[in-house]
């Protein structure tokens, strides 16, 4: 004000710049405009007029009743009515006239009058200025809209009375202002719905109109026939409305009918109406029914209040991705109460839809059709009432970043929403991990993938042990089979972690200040359950078996591996009974079986101990048999498992900052291998949130030049794999780009607590040139290659080397993913390792598909009875609801083929265990924590057999390592020599399909079966063919056919075949050695598998698990943990 006054005196002196007061309007200032945002425009006004007018029309149609009530047809205008009493004197059933004046003339109180003329007075102005307010240019219109009509018709007759007073009892249909009641109603509705600026359900709207066309047809009828019938058969109101819900509903009973033609012609113009208005009505109401079954609604505001619900986000809903969701999350019993709110942009795929409409989902998950970027949306799936939100990103898309990219949006728009709600994410590739840190749990797809096939490659099977491990099973898959590999592999696959405060642990709680080893054995020992790592109060980090050194304290969390957790254990201490009468104690490993030859120990090892130290040739094996009380047939005793490490037998613990370790202590044959490698960090990360691991690296970066595996250059000439004449065998990965994630192949594979004689030199096969970003992060890493080139290509495999490499790793390829039909995406890749399974049979090749049901499509042999014996198998699994029924399938059990989408369920579980992501990375090596255990294999020979149990196998570990075992790989090699397959066709058939595999997690009680060793190789050549009794039911009947006497055309038809399949060999044989020669590459490393039998094939790719053995011989690996101080 005072800015105003100021400005005003400063132009006061000229008389020509005097300030001119400027008022602006939005609308025009005229009382027309005004009247119009009052009455129309202004929405809370506009509501409350609306409000006024549907209460006048309510009201006239009440009084229409009140008039009704009190009419009596002997009484027209005040005077008896002389018709009226000739047709009630007479008998007749049907009147012979119509008497019009009861028609067009009724008895109206004065009073009754008086309020009706009024409410009729007010309804014609308040129209006729909403007239002339929405007057736009054409008055015709105006006039002939049914509202304008209706309006006329029901108030201008009351409005003549007031100057005429013999009308004053004239019929006027008042009756039909329910019409334009229910115009009212509905612009009222709209109104109030822009004035608190919030949408309803179109369907709701829909509804409500049809509820009002349906009471105004029957209100109308009703009134019409009532007043119609006052000259004829006299109906009160409620028989006409009797009669219309009768005649609308088609029941018509036919006791009340109207018997003269007008209201006859009523009831006509009435249905015909009908006919017309509510099909539409309901066509209407049909298209919004469909169209709401597509968005999928809303989620109840009160039933997110009261009941606990969570989101998933999807790109697109697939029936494989949704079944392994709801099976997983709902697999725990405390999440049964829970709904699952599906948000998709996508309609609902068909069989989505139908396994939705089962009833045991269809009461616990909602399809919402929408946006997670939408905030109407979220807010239509509750967001910010959910416990949670999954957001899964879309693998098969050919553009994997622009997927990435859609979910990164997705959490975003989910934490601008509902900061407070957790979020599980998916991401694909990891270089766009960082951008959804804040999530609470992230799953990277491409660094699991990788670090998984890595270790596959150096601890056989990882893949399986780590997918059984995050699967919820109830482990009674294949407890029905005449197999007993089937029955314990199925039964120790109901193996999970589980964690417990030691305080609250009947398992642990008894070691409290004992180390972490003694505890782990002695809880095995026990109790059966496998101790495998632990979390201080103070610290977020977990140690997967800190070793010796970290003393139990009773506010840690302890990490443990069993069928069930043990607040659903009881608790039956047999052994402490009998050792309470002075009876000799039973353990639970003291059954006479004994270990089977090359077995492989997976074991969570201790980094403070080096377990892998090369060079004294006499302790090299960590079984070696004791010298004390191992003589005669005593069995060799081993030293117990001591409560509190003995400090002067443990190495320093900090291995991290030790560079040297290895350098003292290698051998001058090692020292020409690894000397020039060194300890460190890798210096360029090709991603940001990539874990920093202490590696084995070159003192110096590695040219470019030198990288490059099939061309020389300035520094190197060599041009194959043959002529960098490398001691161990190649690692061959075969992918289309060198992205990000093959980063993390290469790191658990050269990391510091591998042993650097054991490296093994790593090719990389890709579609596509790497860039140079790619290639400085790997030029400082030791032994690691690149070539251009496919897998299609047979020259390309030659050139890398592929004859002398024990691993081949085939990445699914993102240019397949998209196929017209989805389960079509591996076709490609199939196809391709089943050419080069039979081109190089000794190979062992790990393959990554996209489905997991194309599992049974690996190595596949369509006459194979065992193969088909499995399916059935799978198939009978699949019946009875179990999440894993393609475990049974050799390829997977063997560790051969997995498919990334097993691993979702690791994501689903962290709803349950928020631990479980953490320890994946601890085992696959992605994460490295001072302190913490890792990964690693050991093989076991016929000289580690004295261990005899799995219980003593344990203790040796503890006791002289700190290693903890858990899980067991073991492979059955059933070979026969050349003169049995030429004699028996059906045993050589048989002999192909013998190889199964088995895998159970530390699981003691499946050590108790004595089994007995054989070495096949040294077997008579007459001897007749080794098979199980128990699990080759169907080699046996085949053998028992192969004895019978055959015929000559027999003998000469297996004699065609067996030459056949001799020659079809040789061709494949001969291919091979003819490119190698044309490429100039020695054929020496072939000619040992070019003579391969069929049988031979299967032995050497075929690996497996395998619980109970007889007359076979046996190679069984072992897995566990090593422990790090």
């Amino acid at each position: 004000m005072c800015a105003a006054s100021r400005y005003q005196e400063e132009y006061s002196m000229d008389s020509t710049n005097a300030q001119v007061q400027v008022e602006f309007y939005v609308n025009e200032n005229t009382f027309k405009e005004r009247l119009k945002l009052f009455f129309i425009k202004n929405q809370r006004s506009s509501l409350r007029i609306r409000l006024f007018n549907f209460s006048l029309k309510i009201l006239t149609c009440a009084l229409y009743i009140l008039r009704v009530s009190l009419d009596n047809p002997q009484v027209v205008n005040g005077n008896s009515c002389a018709t009226c009493r000739n047709n009630s004197g007479t008998n007749t059933t049907e009147s012979a006239e119509i008497n019009w004046e009861l028609i067009f003339w009724v008895n109206r109180p004065v009073p009754l009058w008086a309020i009706q003329v009024t409410v009729a007075l007010i309804s014609f102005l308040e129209t006729m200025l909403i007239t002339y307010l929405s007057y736009k240019g054409n008055i015709w219109e105006q006039i002939f809209q049914i509202s304008f009509i209706l309006e006329m018709i029901n108030t201008v007759p009351f409005i003549i009375t007031i100057f005429w007073d013999p009308l004053r009892n004239i019929f006027v249909p008042v009756f039909l202002n329910c019409w334009l009641a229910k115009g009212a109603l509905e612009n009222m509705i709209n109104d109030f719905h822009r004035a608190i600026q919030r949408t309803h359900s179109a369907m709701f709207n829909q509804v409500f109109i049809l509820i009002c066309t349906l009471l105004c047809l029957v209100f109308t009828g009703a009134c019409g026939i009532q007043h119609l019938e006052r000259a004829g058969k006299h109906l009160s109101l409620f028989d006409s409305f009797y009669f219309c819900i009768v005649t609308f509903s088609t029941v018509g009973y036919g006791d009340v009918t109207p018997q003269i033609w007008p209201s006859k012609l009523l009831v006509v113009i009435l249905i015909c109406v009908a006919l017309v208005v509510l099909p539409l009505q309901f066509e209407e109401l049909a298209y919004l029914w469909m169209e709401s079954q597509k968005l999928g609604g809303n989620y109840s505001r009160h039933r997110a209040q009261t009941e606990k619900h969570v989101v998933l986000c999807v790109s697109s809903l697939k029936i494989d991705l949704l079944m392994d969701f709801l099976n997983e999350f709902y697999a725990h019993p405390r999440l049964q109460d829970y709904y699952v709110v599906i948000l998709c942009p996508t309609e609902i795929d068909i069989q989505v839809r139908r396994i939705l409409q089962i009833p045991l989902w269809s009461q616990r998950v909602i399809y919402l059709q929408g946006s997670a970027l939408k905030d109407q949306d979220l807010m239509r799936a509750k967001m910010d009432d959910a416990e949670a939100c999954f957001i899964l990103s879309s693998r098969n898309e050919v553009d994997r970043t622009a997927a990435d990219h859609q979910t990164i949006l997705r959490a975003w728009a989910a934490k601008d929403f509902a900061p407070n709600c957790p979020l599980y994410v998916q991401i694909l590739k990891p270089e766009n991990k960082f951008h959804v840190k804040f999530a609470d749990h992230v799953v990277c797809e491409e660094e699991f993938k990788y670090a998984m096939l890595a270790l596959n490659c150096v601890c056989p099977a990882t893949s399986t042990l780590v997918t059984l491990l995050v699967h919820t099973s109830r482990g009674q898959e294949g407890q029905l089979s005449p197999e007993q590999w089937q029955r314990t592999y199925g039964r120790c696959s109901g193996n999970e972690v589980y964690h417990i405060r030691l305080c609250d642990s009947k398992f642990f709680g008894e070691y409290d200040g004992k180390s972490f080893t003694y505890a782990s054995f002695h809880a095995h020992k026990k109790y059966g359950v496998c101790l495998i790592g632990v979390k201080k109060e103070d610290n977020k980090s977990i140690l997967l078996n800190p070793g010796p050194r970290h003393i139990m304290a009773a506010p840690d969390t302890c990490y443990y591996i069993n069928i069930t957790k043990e607040e659903n254990s009881a608790f039956i201490f047999k052994q402490e009974e009998k050792h309470n009468k002075g009876l000799p104690v039973t353990g639970l490993y003291d059954a006479p079986s004994r270990l089977p030859v090359h077995s492989i120990i997976a074991s969570m090892g201790t980094v403070a101990i080096d377990l892998q130290n090369p060079d004294p040739p006499e302790e090299s094996s960590k079984l070696t048999l004791p010298t004390e009380n191992g003589a005669g047939s005593r069995r060799p005793s081993i030293a117990p498992v001591l409560e509190i490490a003995d400090s002067s037998a443990i190495l320093p613990c900090d291995l991290l900052s030790d560079q040297s370790e290895d350098e003292t202590n290698q051998s001058d044959e090692e020292g020409s291998v690894g000397s020039d490698f060194v300890k460190g960090y890798p210096p360029n990360s090709p991603y940001i949130g990539s874990s920093p691991t202490l590696c084995h690296l070159l003192p110096q970066k590695a040219p470019f030049c030198c990288l490059r595996l099939d061309k020389g250059c300035t520094h190197s000439s060599f041009e194959d794999a043959k002529a960098y004449g490398f001691k161990n065998k190649l690692i061959i990965v075969s992918a289309e780009t060198a992205g990000n994630g093959l980063y993390n192949f290469i790191v658990p594979l050269r990391a510091y607590y591998r042993p650097r004689k054991e490296l093994n030199p790593i090719v990389l096969l890709l579609d596509n040139p790497p860039d140079n970003h790619f290639l400085e992060a790997i030029c400082c890493f030791p032994m690691v290659y690149f070539m251009a080139g496919t897998i299609d290509n047979l020259d390309n495999l030659l050139q890398c080397g592929i004859i002398y490499a024990d691993n081949l790793v085939v990445v699914d390829k993102e240019s397949t993913m998209s196929a017209e039909e989805d389960y079509m995406a591996d076709a490609k890749t199939i196809v391709n390792v089943q050419t080069m399974f039979r081109l190089f049979p000794s190979l062992s090749i790990i393959t990554e598909l996209t489905h997991p049901s194309n599992m049974r499509f690996m190595q596949f042999r369509a006459k194979d009875c065992y193969s088909l014996a499995l399916s059935k198998l799978e198939k009978i699994e699949r019946d009875k609801g179990s999440n894993l029924a393609f475990m049974f399938r050799l390829p997977f059990a063997a560790g051969r083929v997995f498919s990334i989408s097993m691993l979702d369920t690791l994501l689903y579980q962290s709803f349950v265990k928020d631990y479980m992501i953490a320890i994946a990375r601890l085992l696959l090596g992605l994460d490295t924590t001072p302190g913490s255990g890792y990964l690693c294999a050991m093989k076991i020979t016929e000289e580690d057999l004295w261990i005899r149990t799995y219980g003593r196998l344990f203790q040796k570990l503890c006791s002289s390592s700190a290693e903890i075992p858990i899980g067991i790989y073991r492979t059955e090699s059933h070979m026969f020599s050349t003169s049995e397959c030429k004699d028996s066709y059906a045993q050589s058939q048989v002999s192909i399909n013998v190889e199964q595999g088995m895998e159970h997690r530390e699981r003691g009680e499946s050590w108790k079966e004595k089994t007995a060793h054989r070495n096949s190789t040294t077997s008579d050549q007459s001897e007749h063919p080794l098979l199980r009794k128990k699990s080759m039911q169907w080699a046996r009947r085949l053998s028992r056919k192969a004895n019978k006497p055959s015929s000559r055309a027999e003998r000469i038809s297996q004699q065609r075949l067996n030459l056949y399949r001799r020659s079809e060999r040789q061709e494949l044989s001969e291919l091979v050695k003819n490119r190698m020669k044309h490429l100039g590459l020695p054929t020496v490393g072939y000619e040992d598998v070019s003579n391969l039998t069929a049988s031979d094939v299967m032995n050497r790719v075929n690996l497996g698990y395998l619980q109970e053995l007889q007359d076979i011989s046996e190679h069984p690996y072992t897995e566990g943990t090593r422990p790090s101080g």
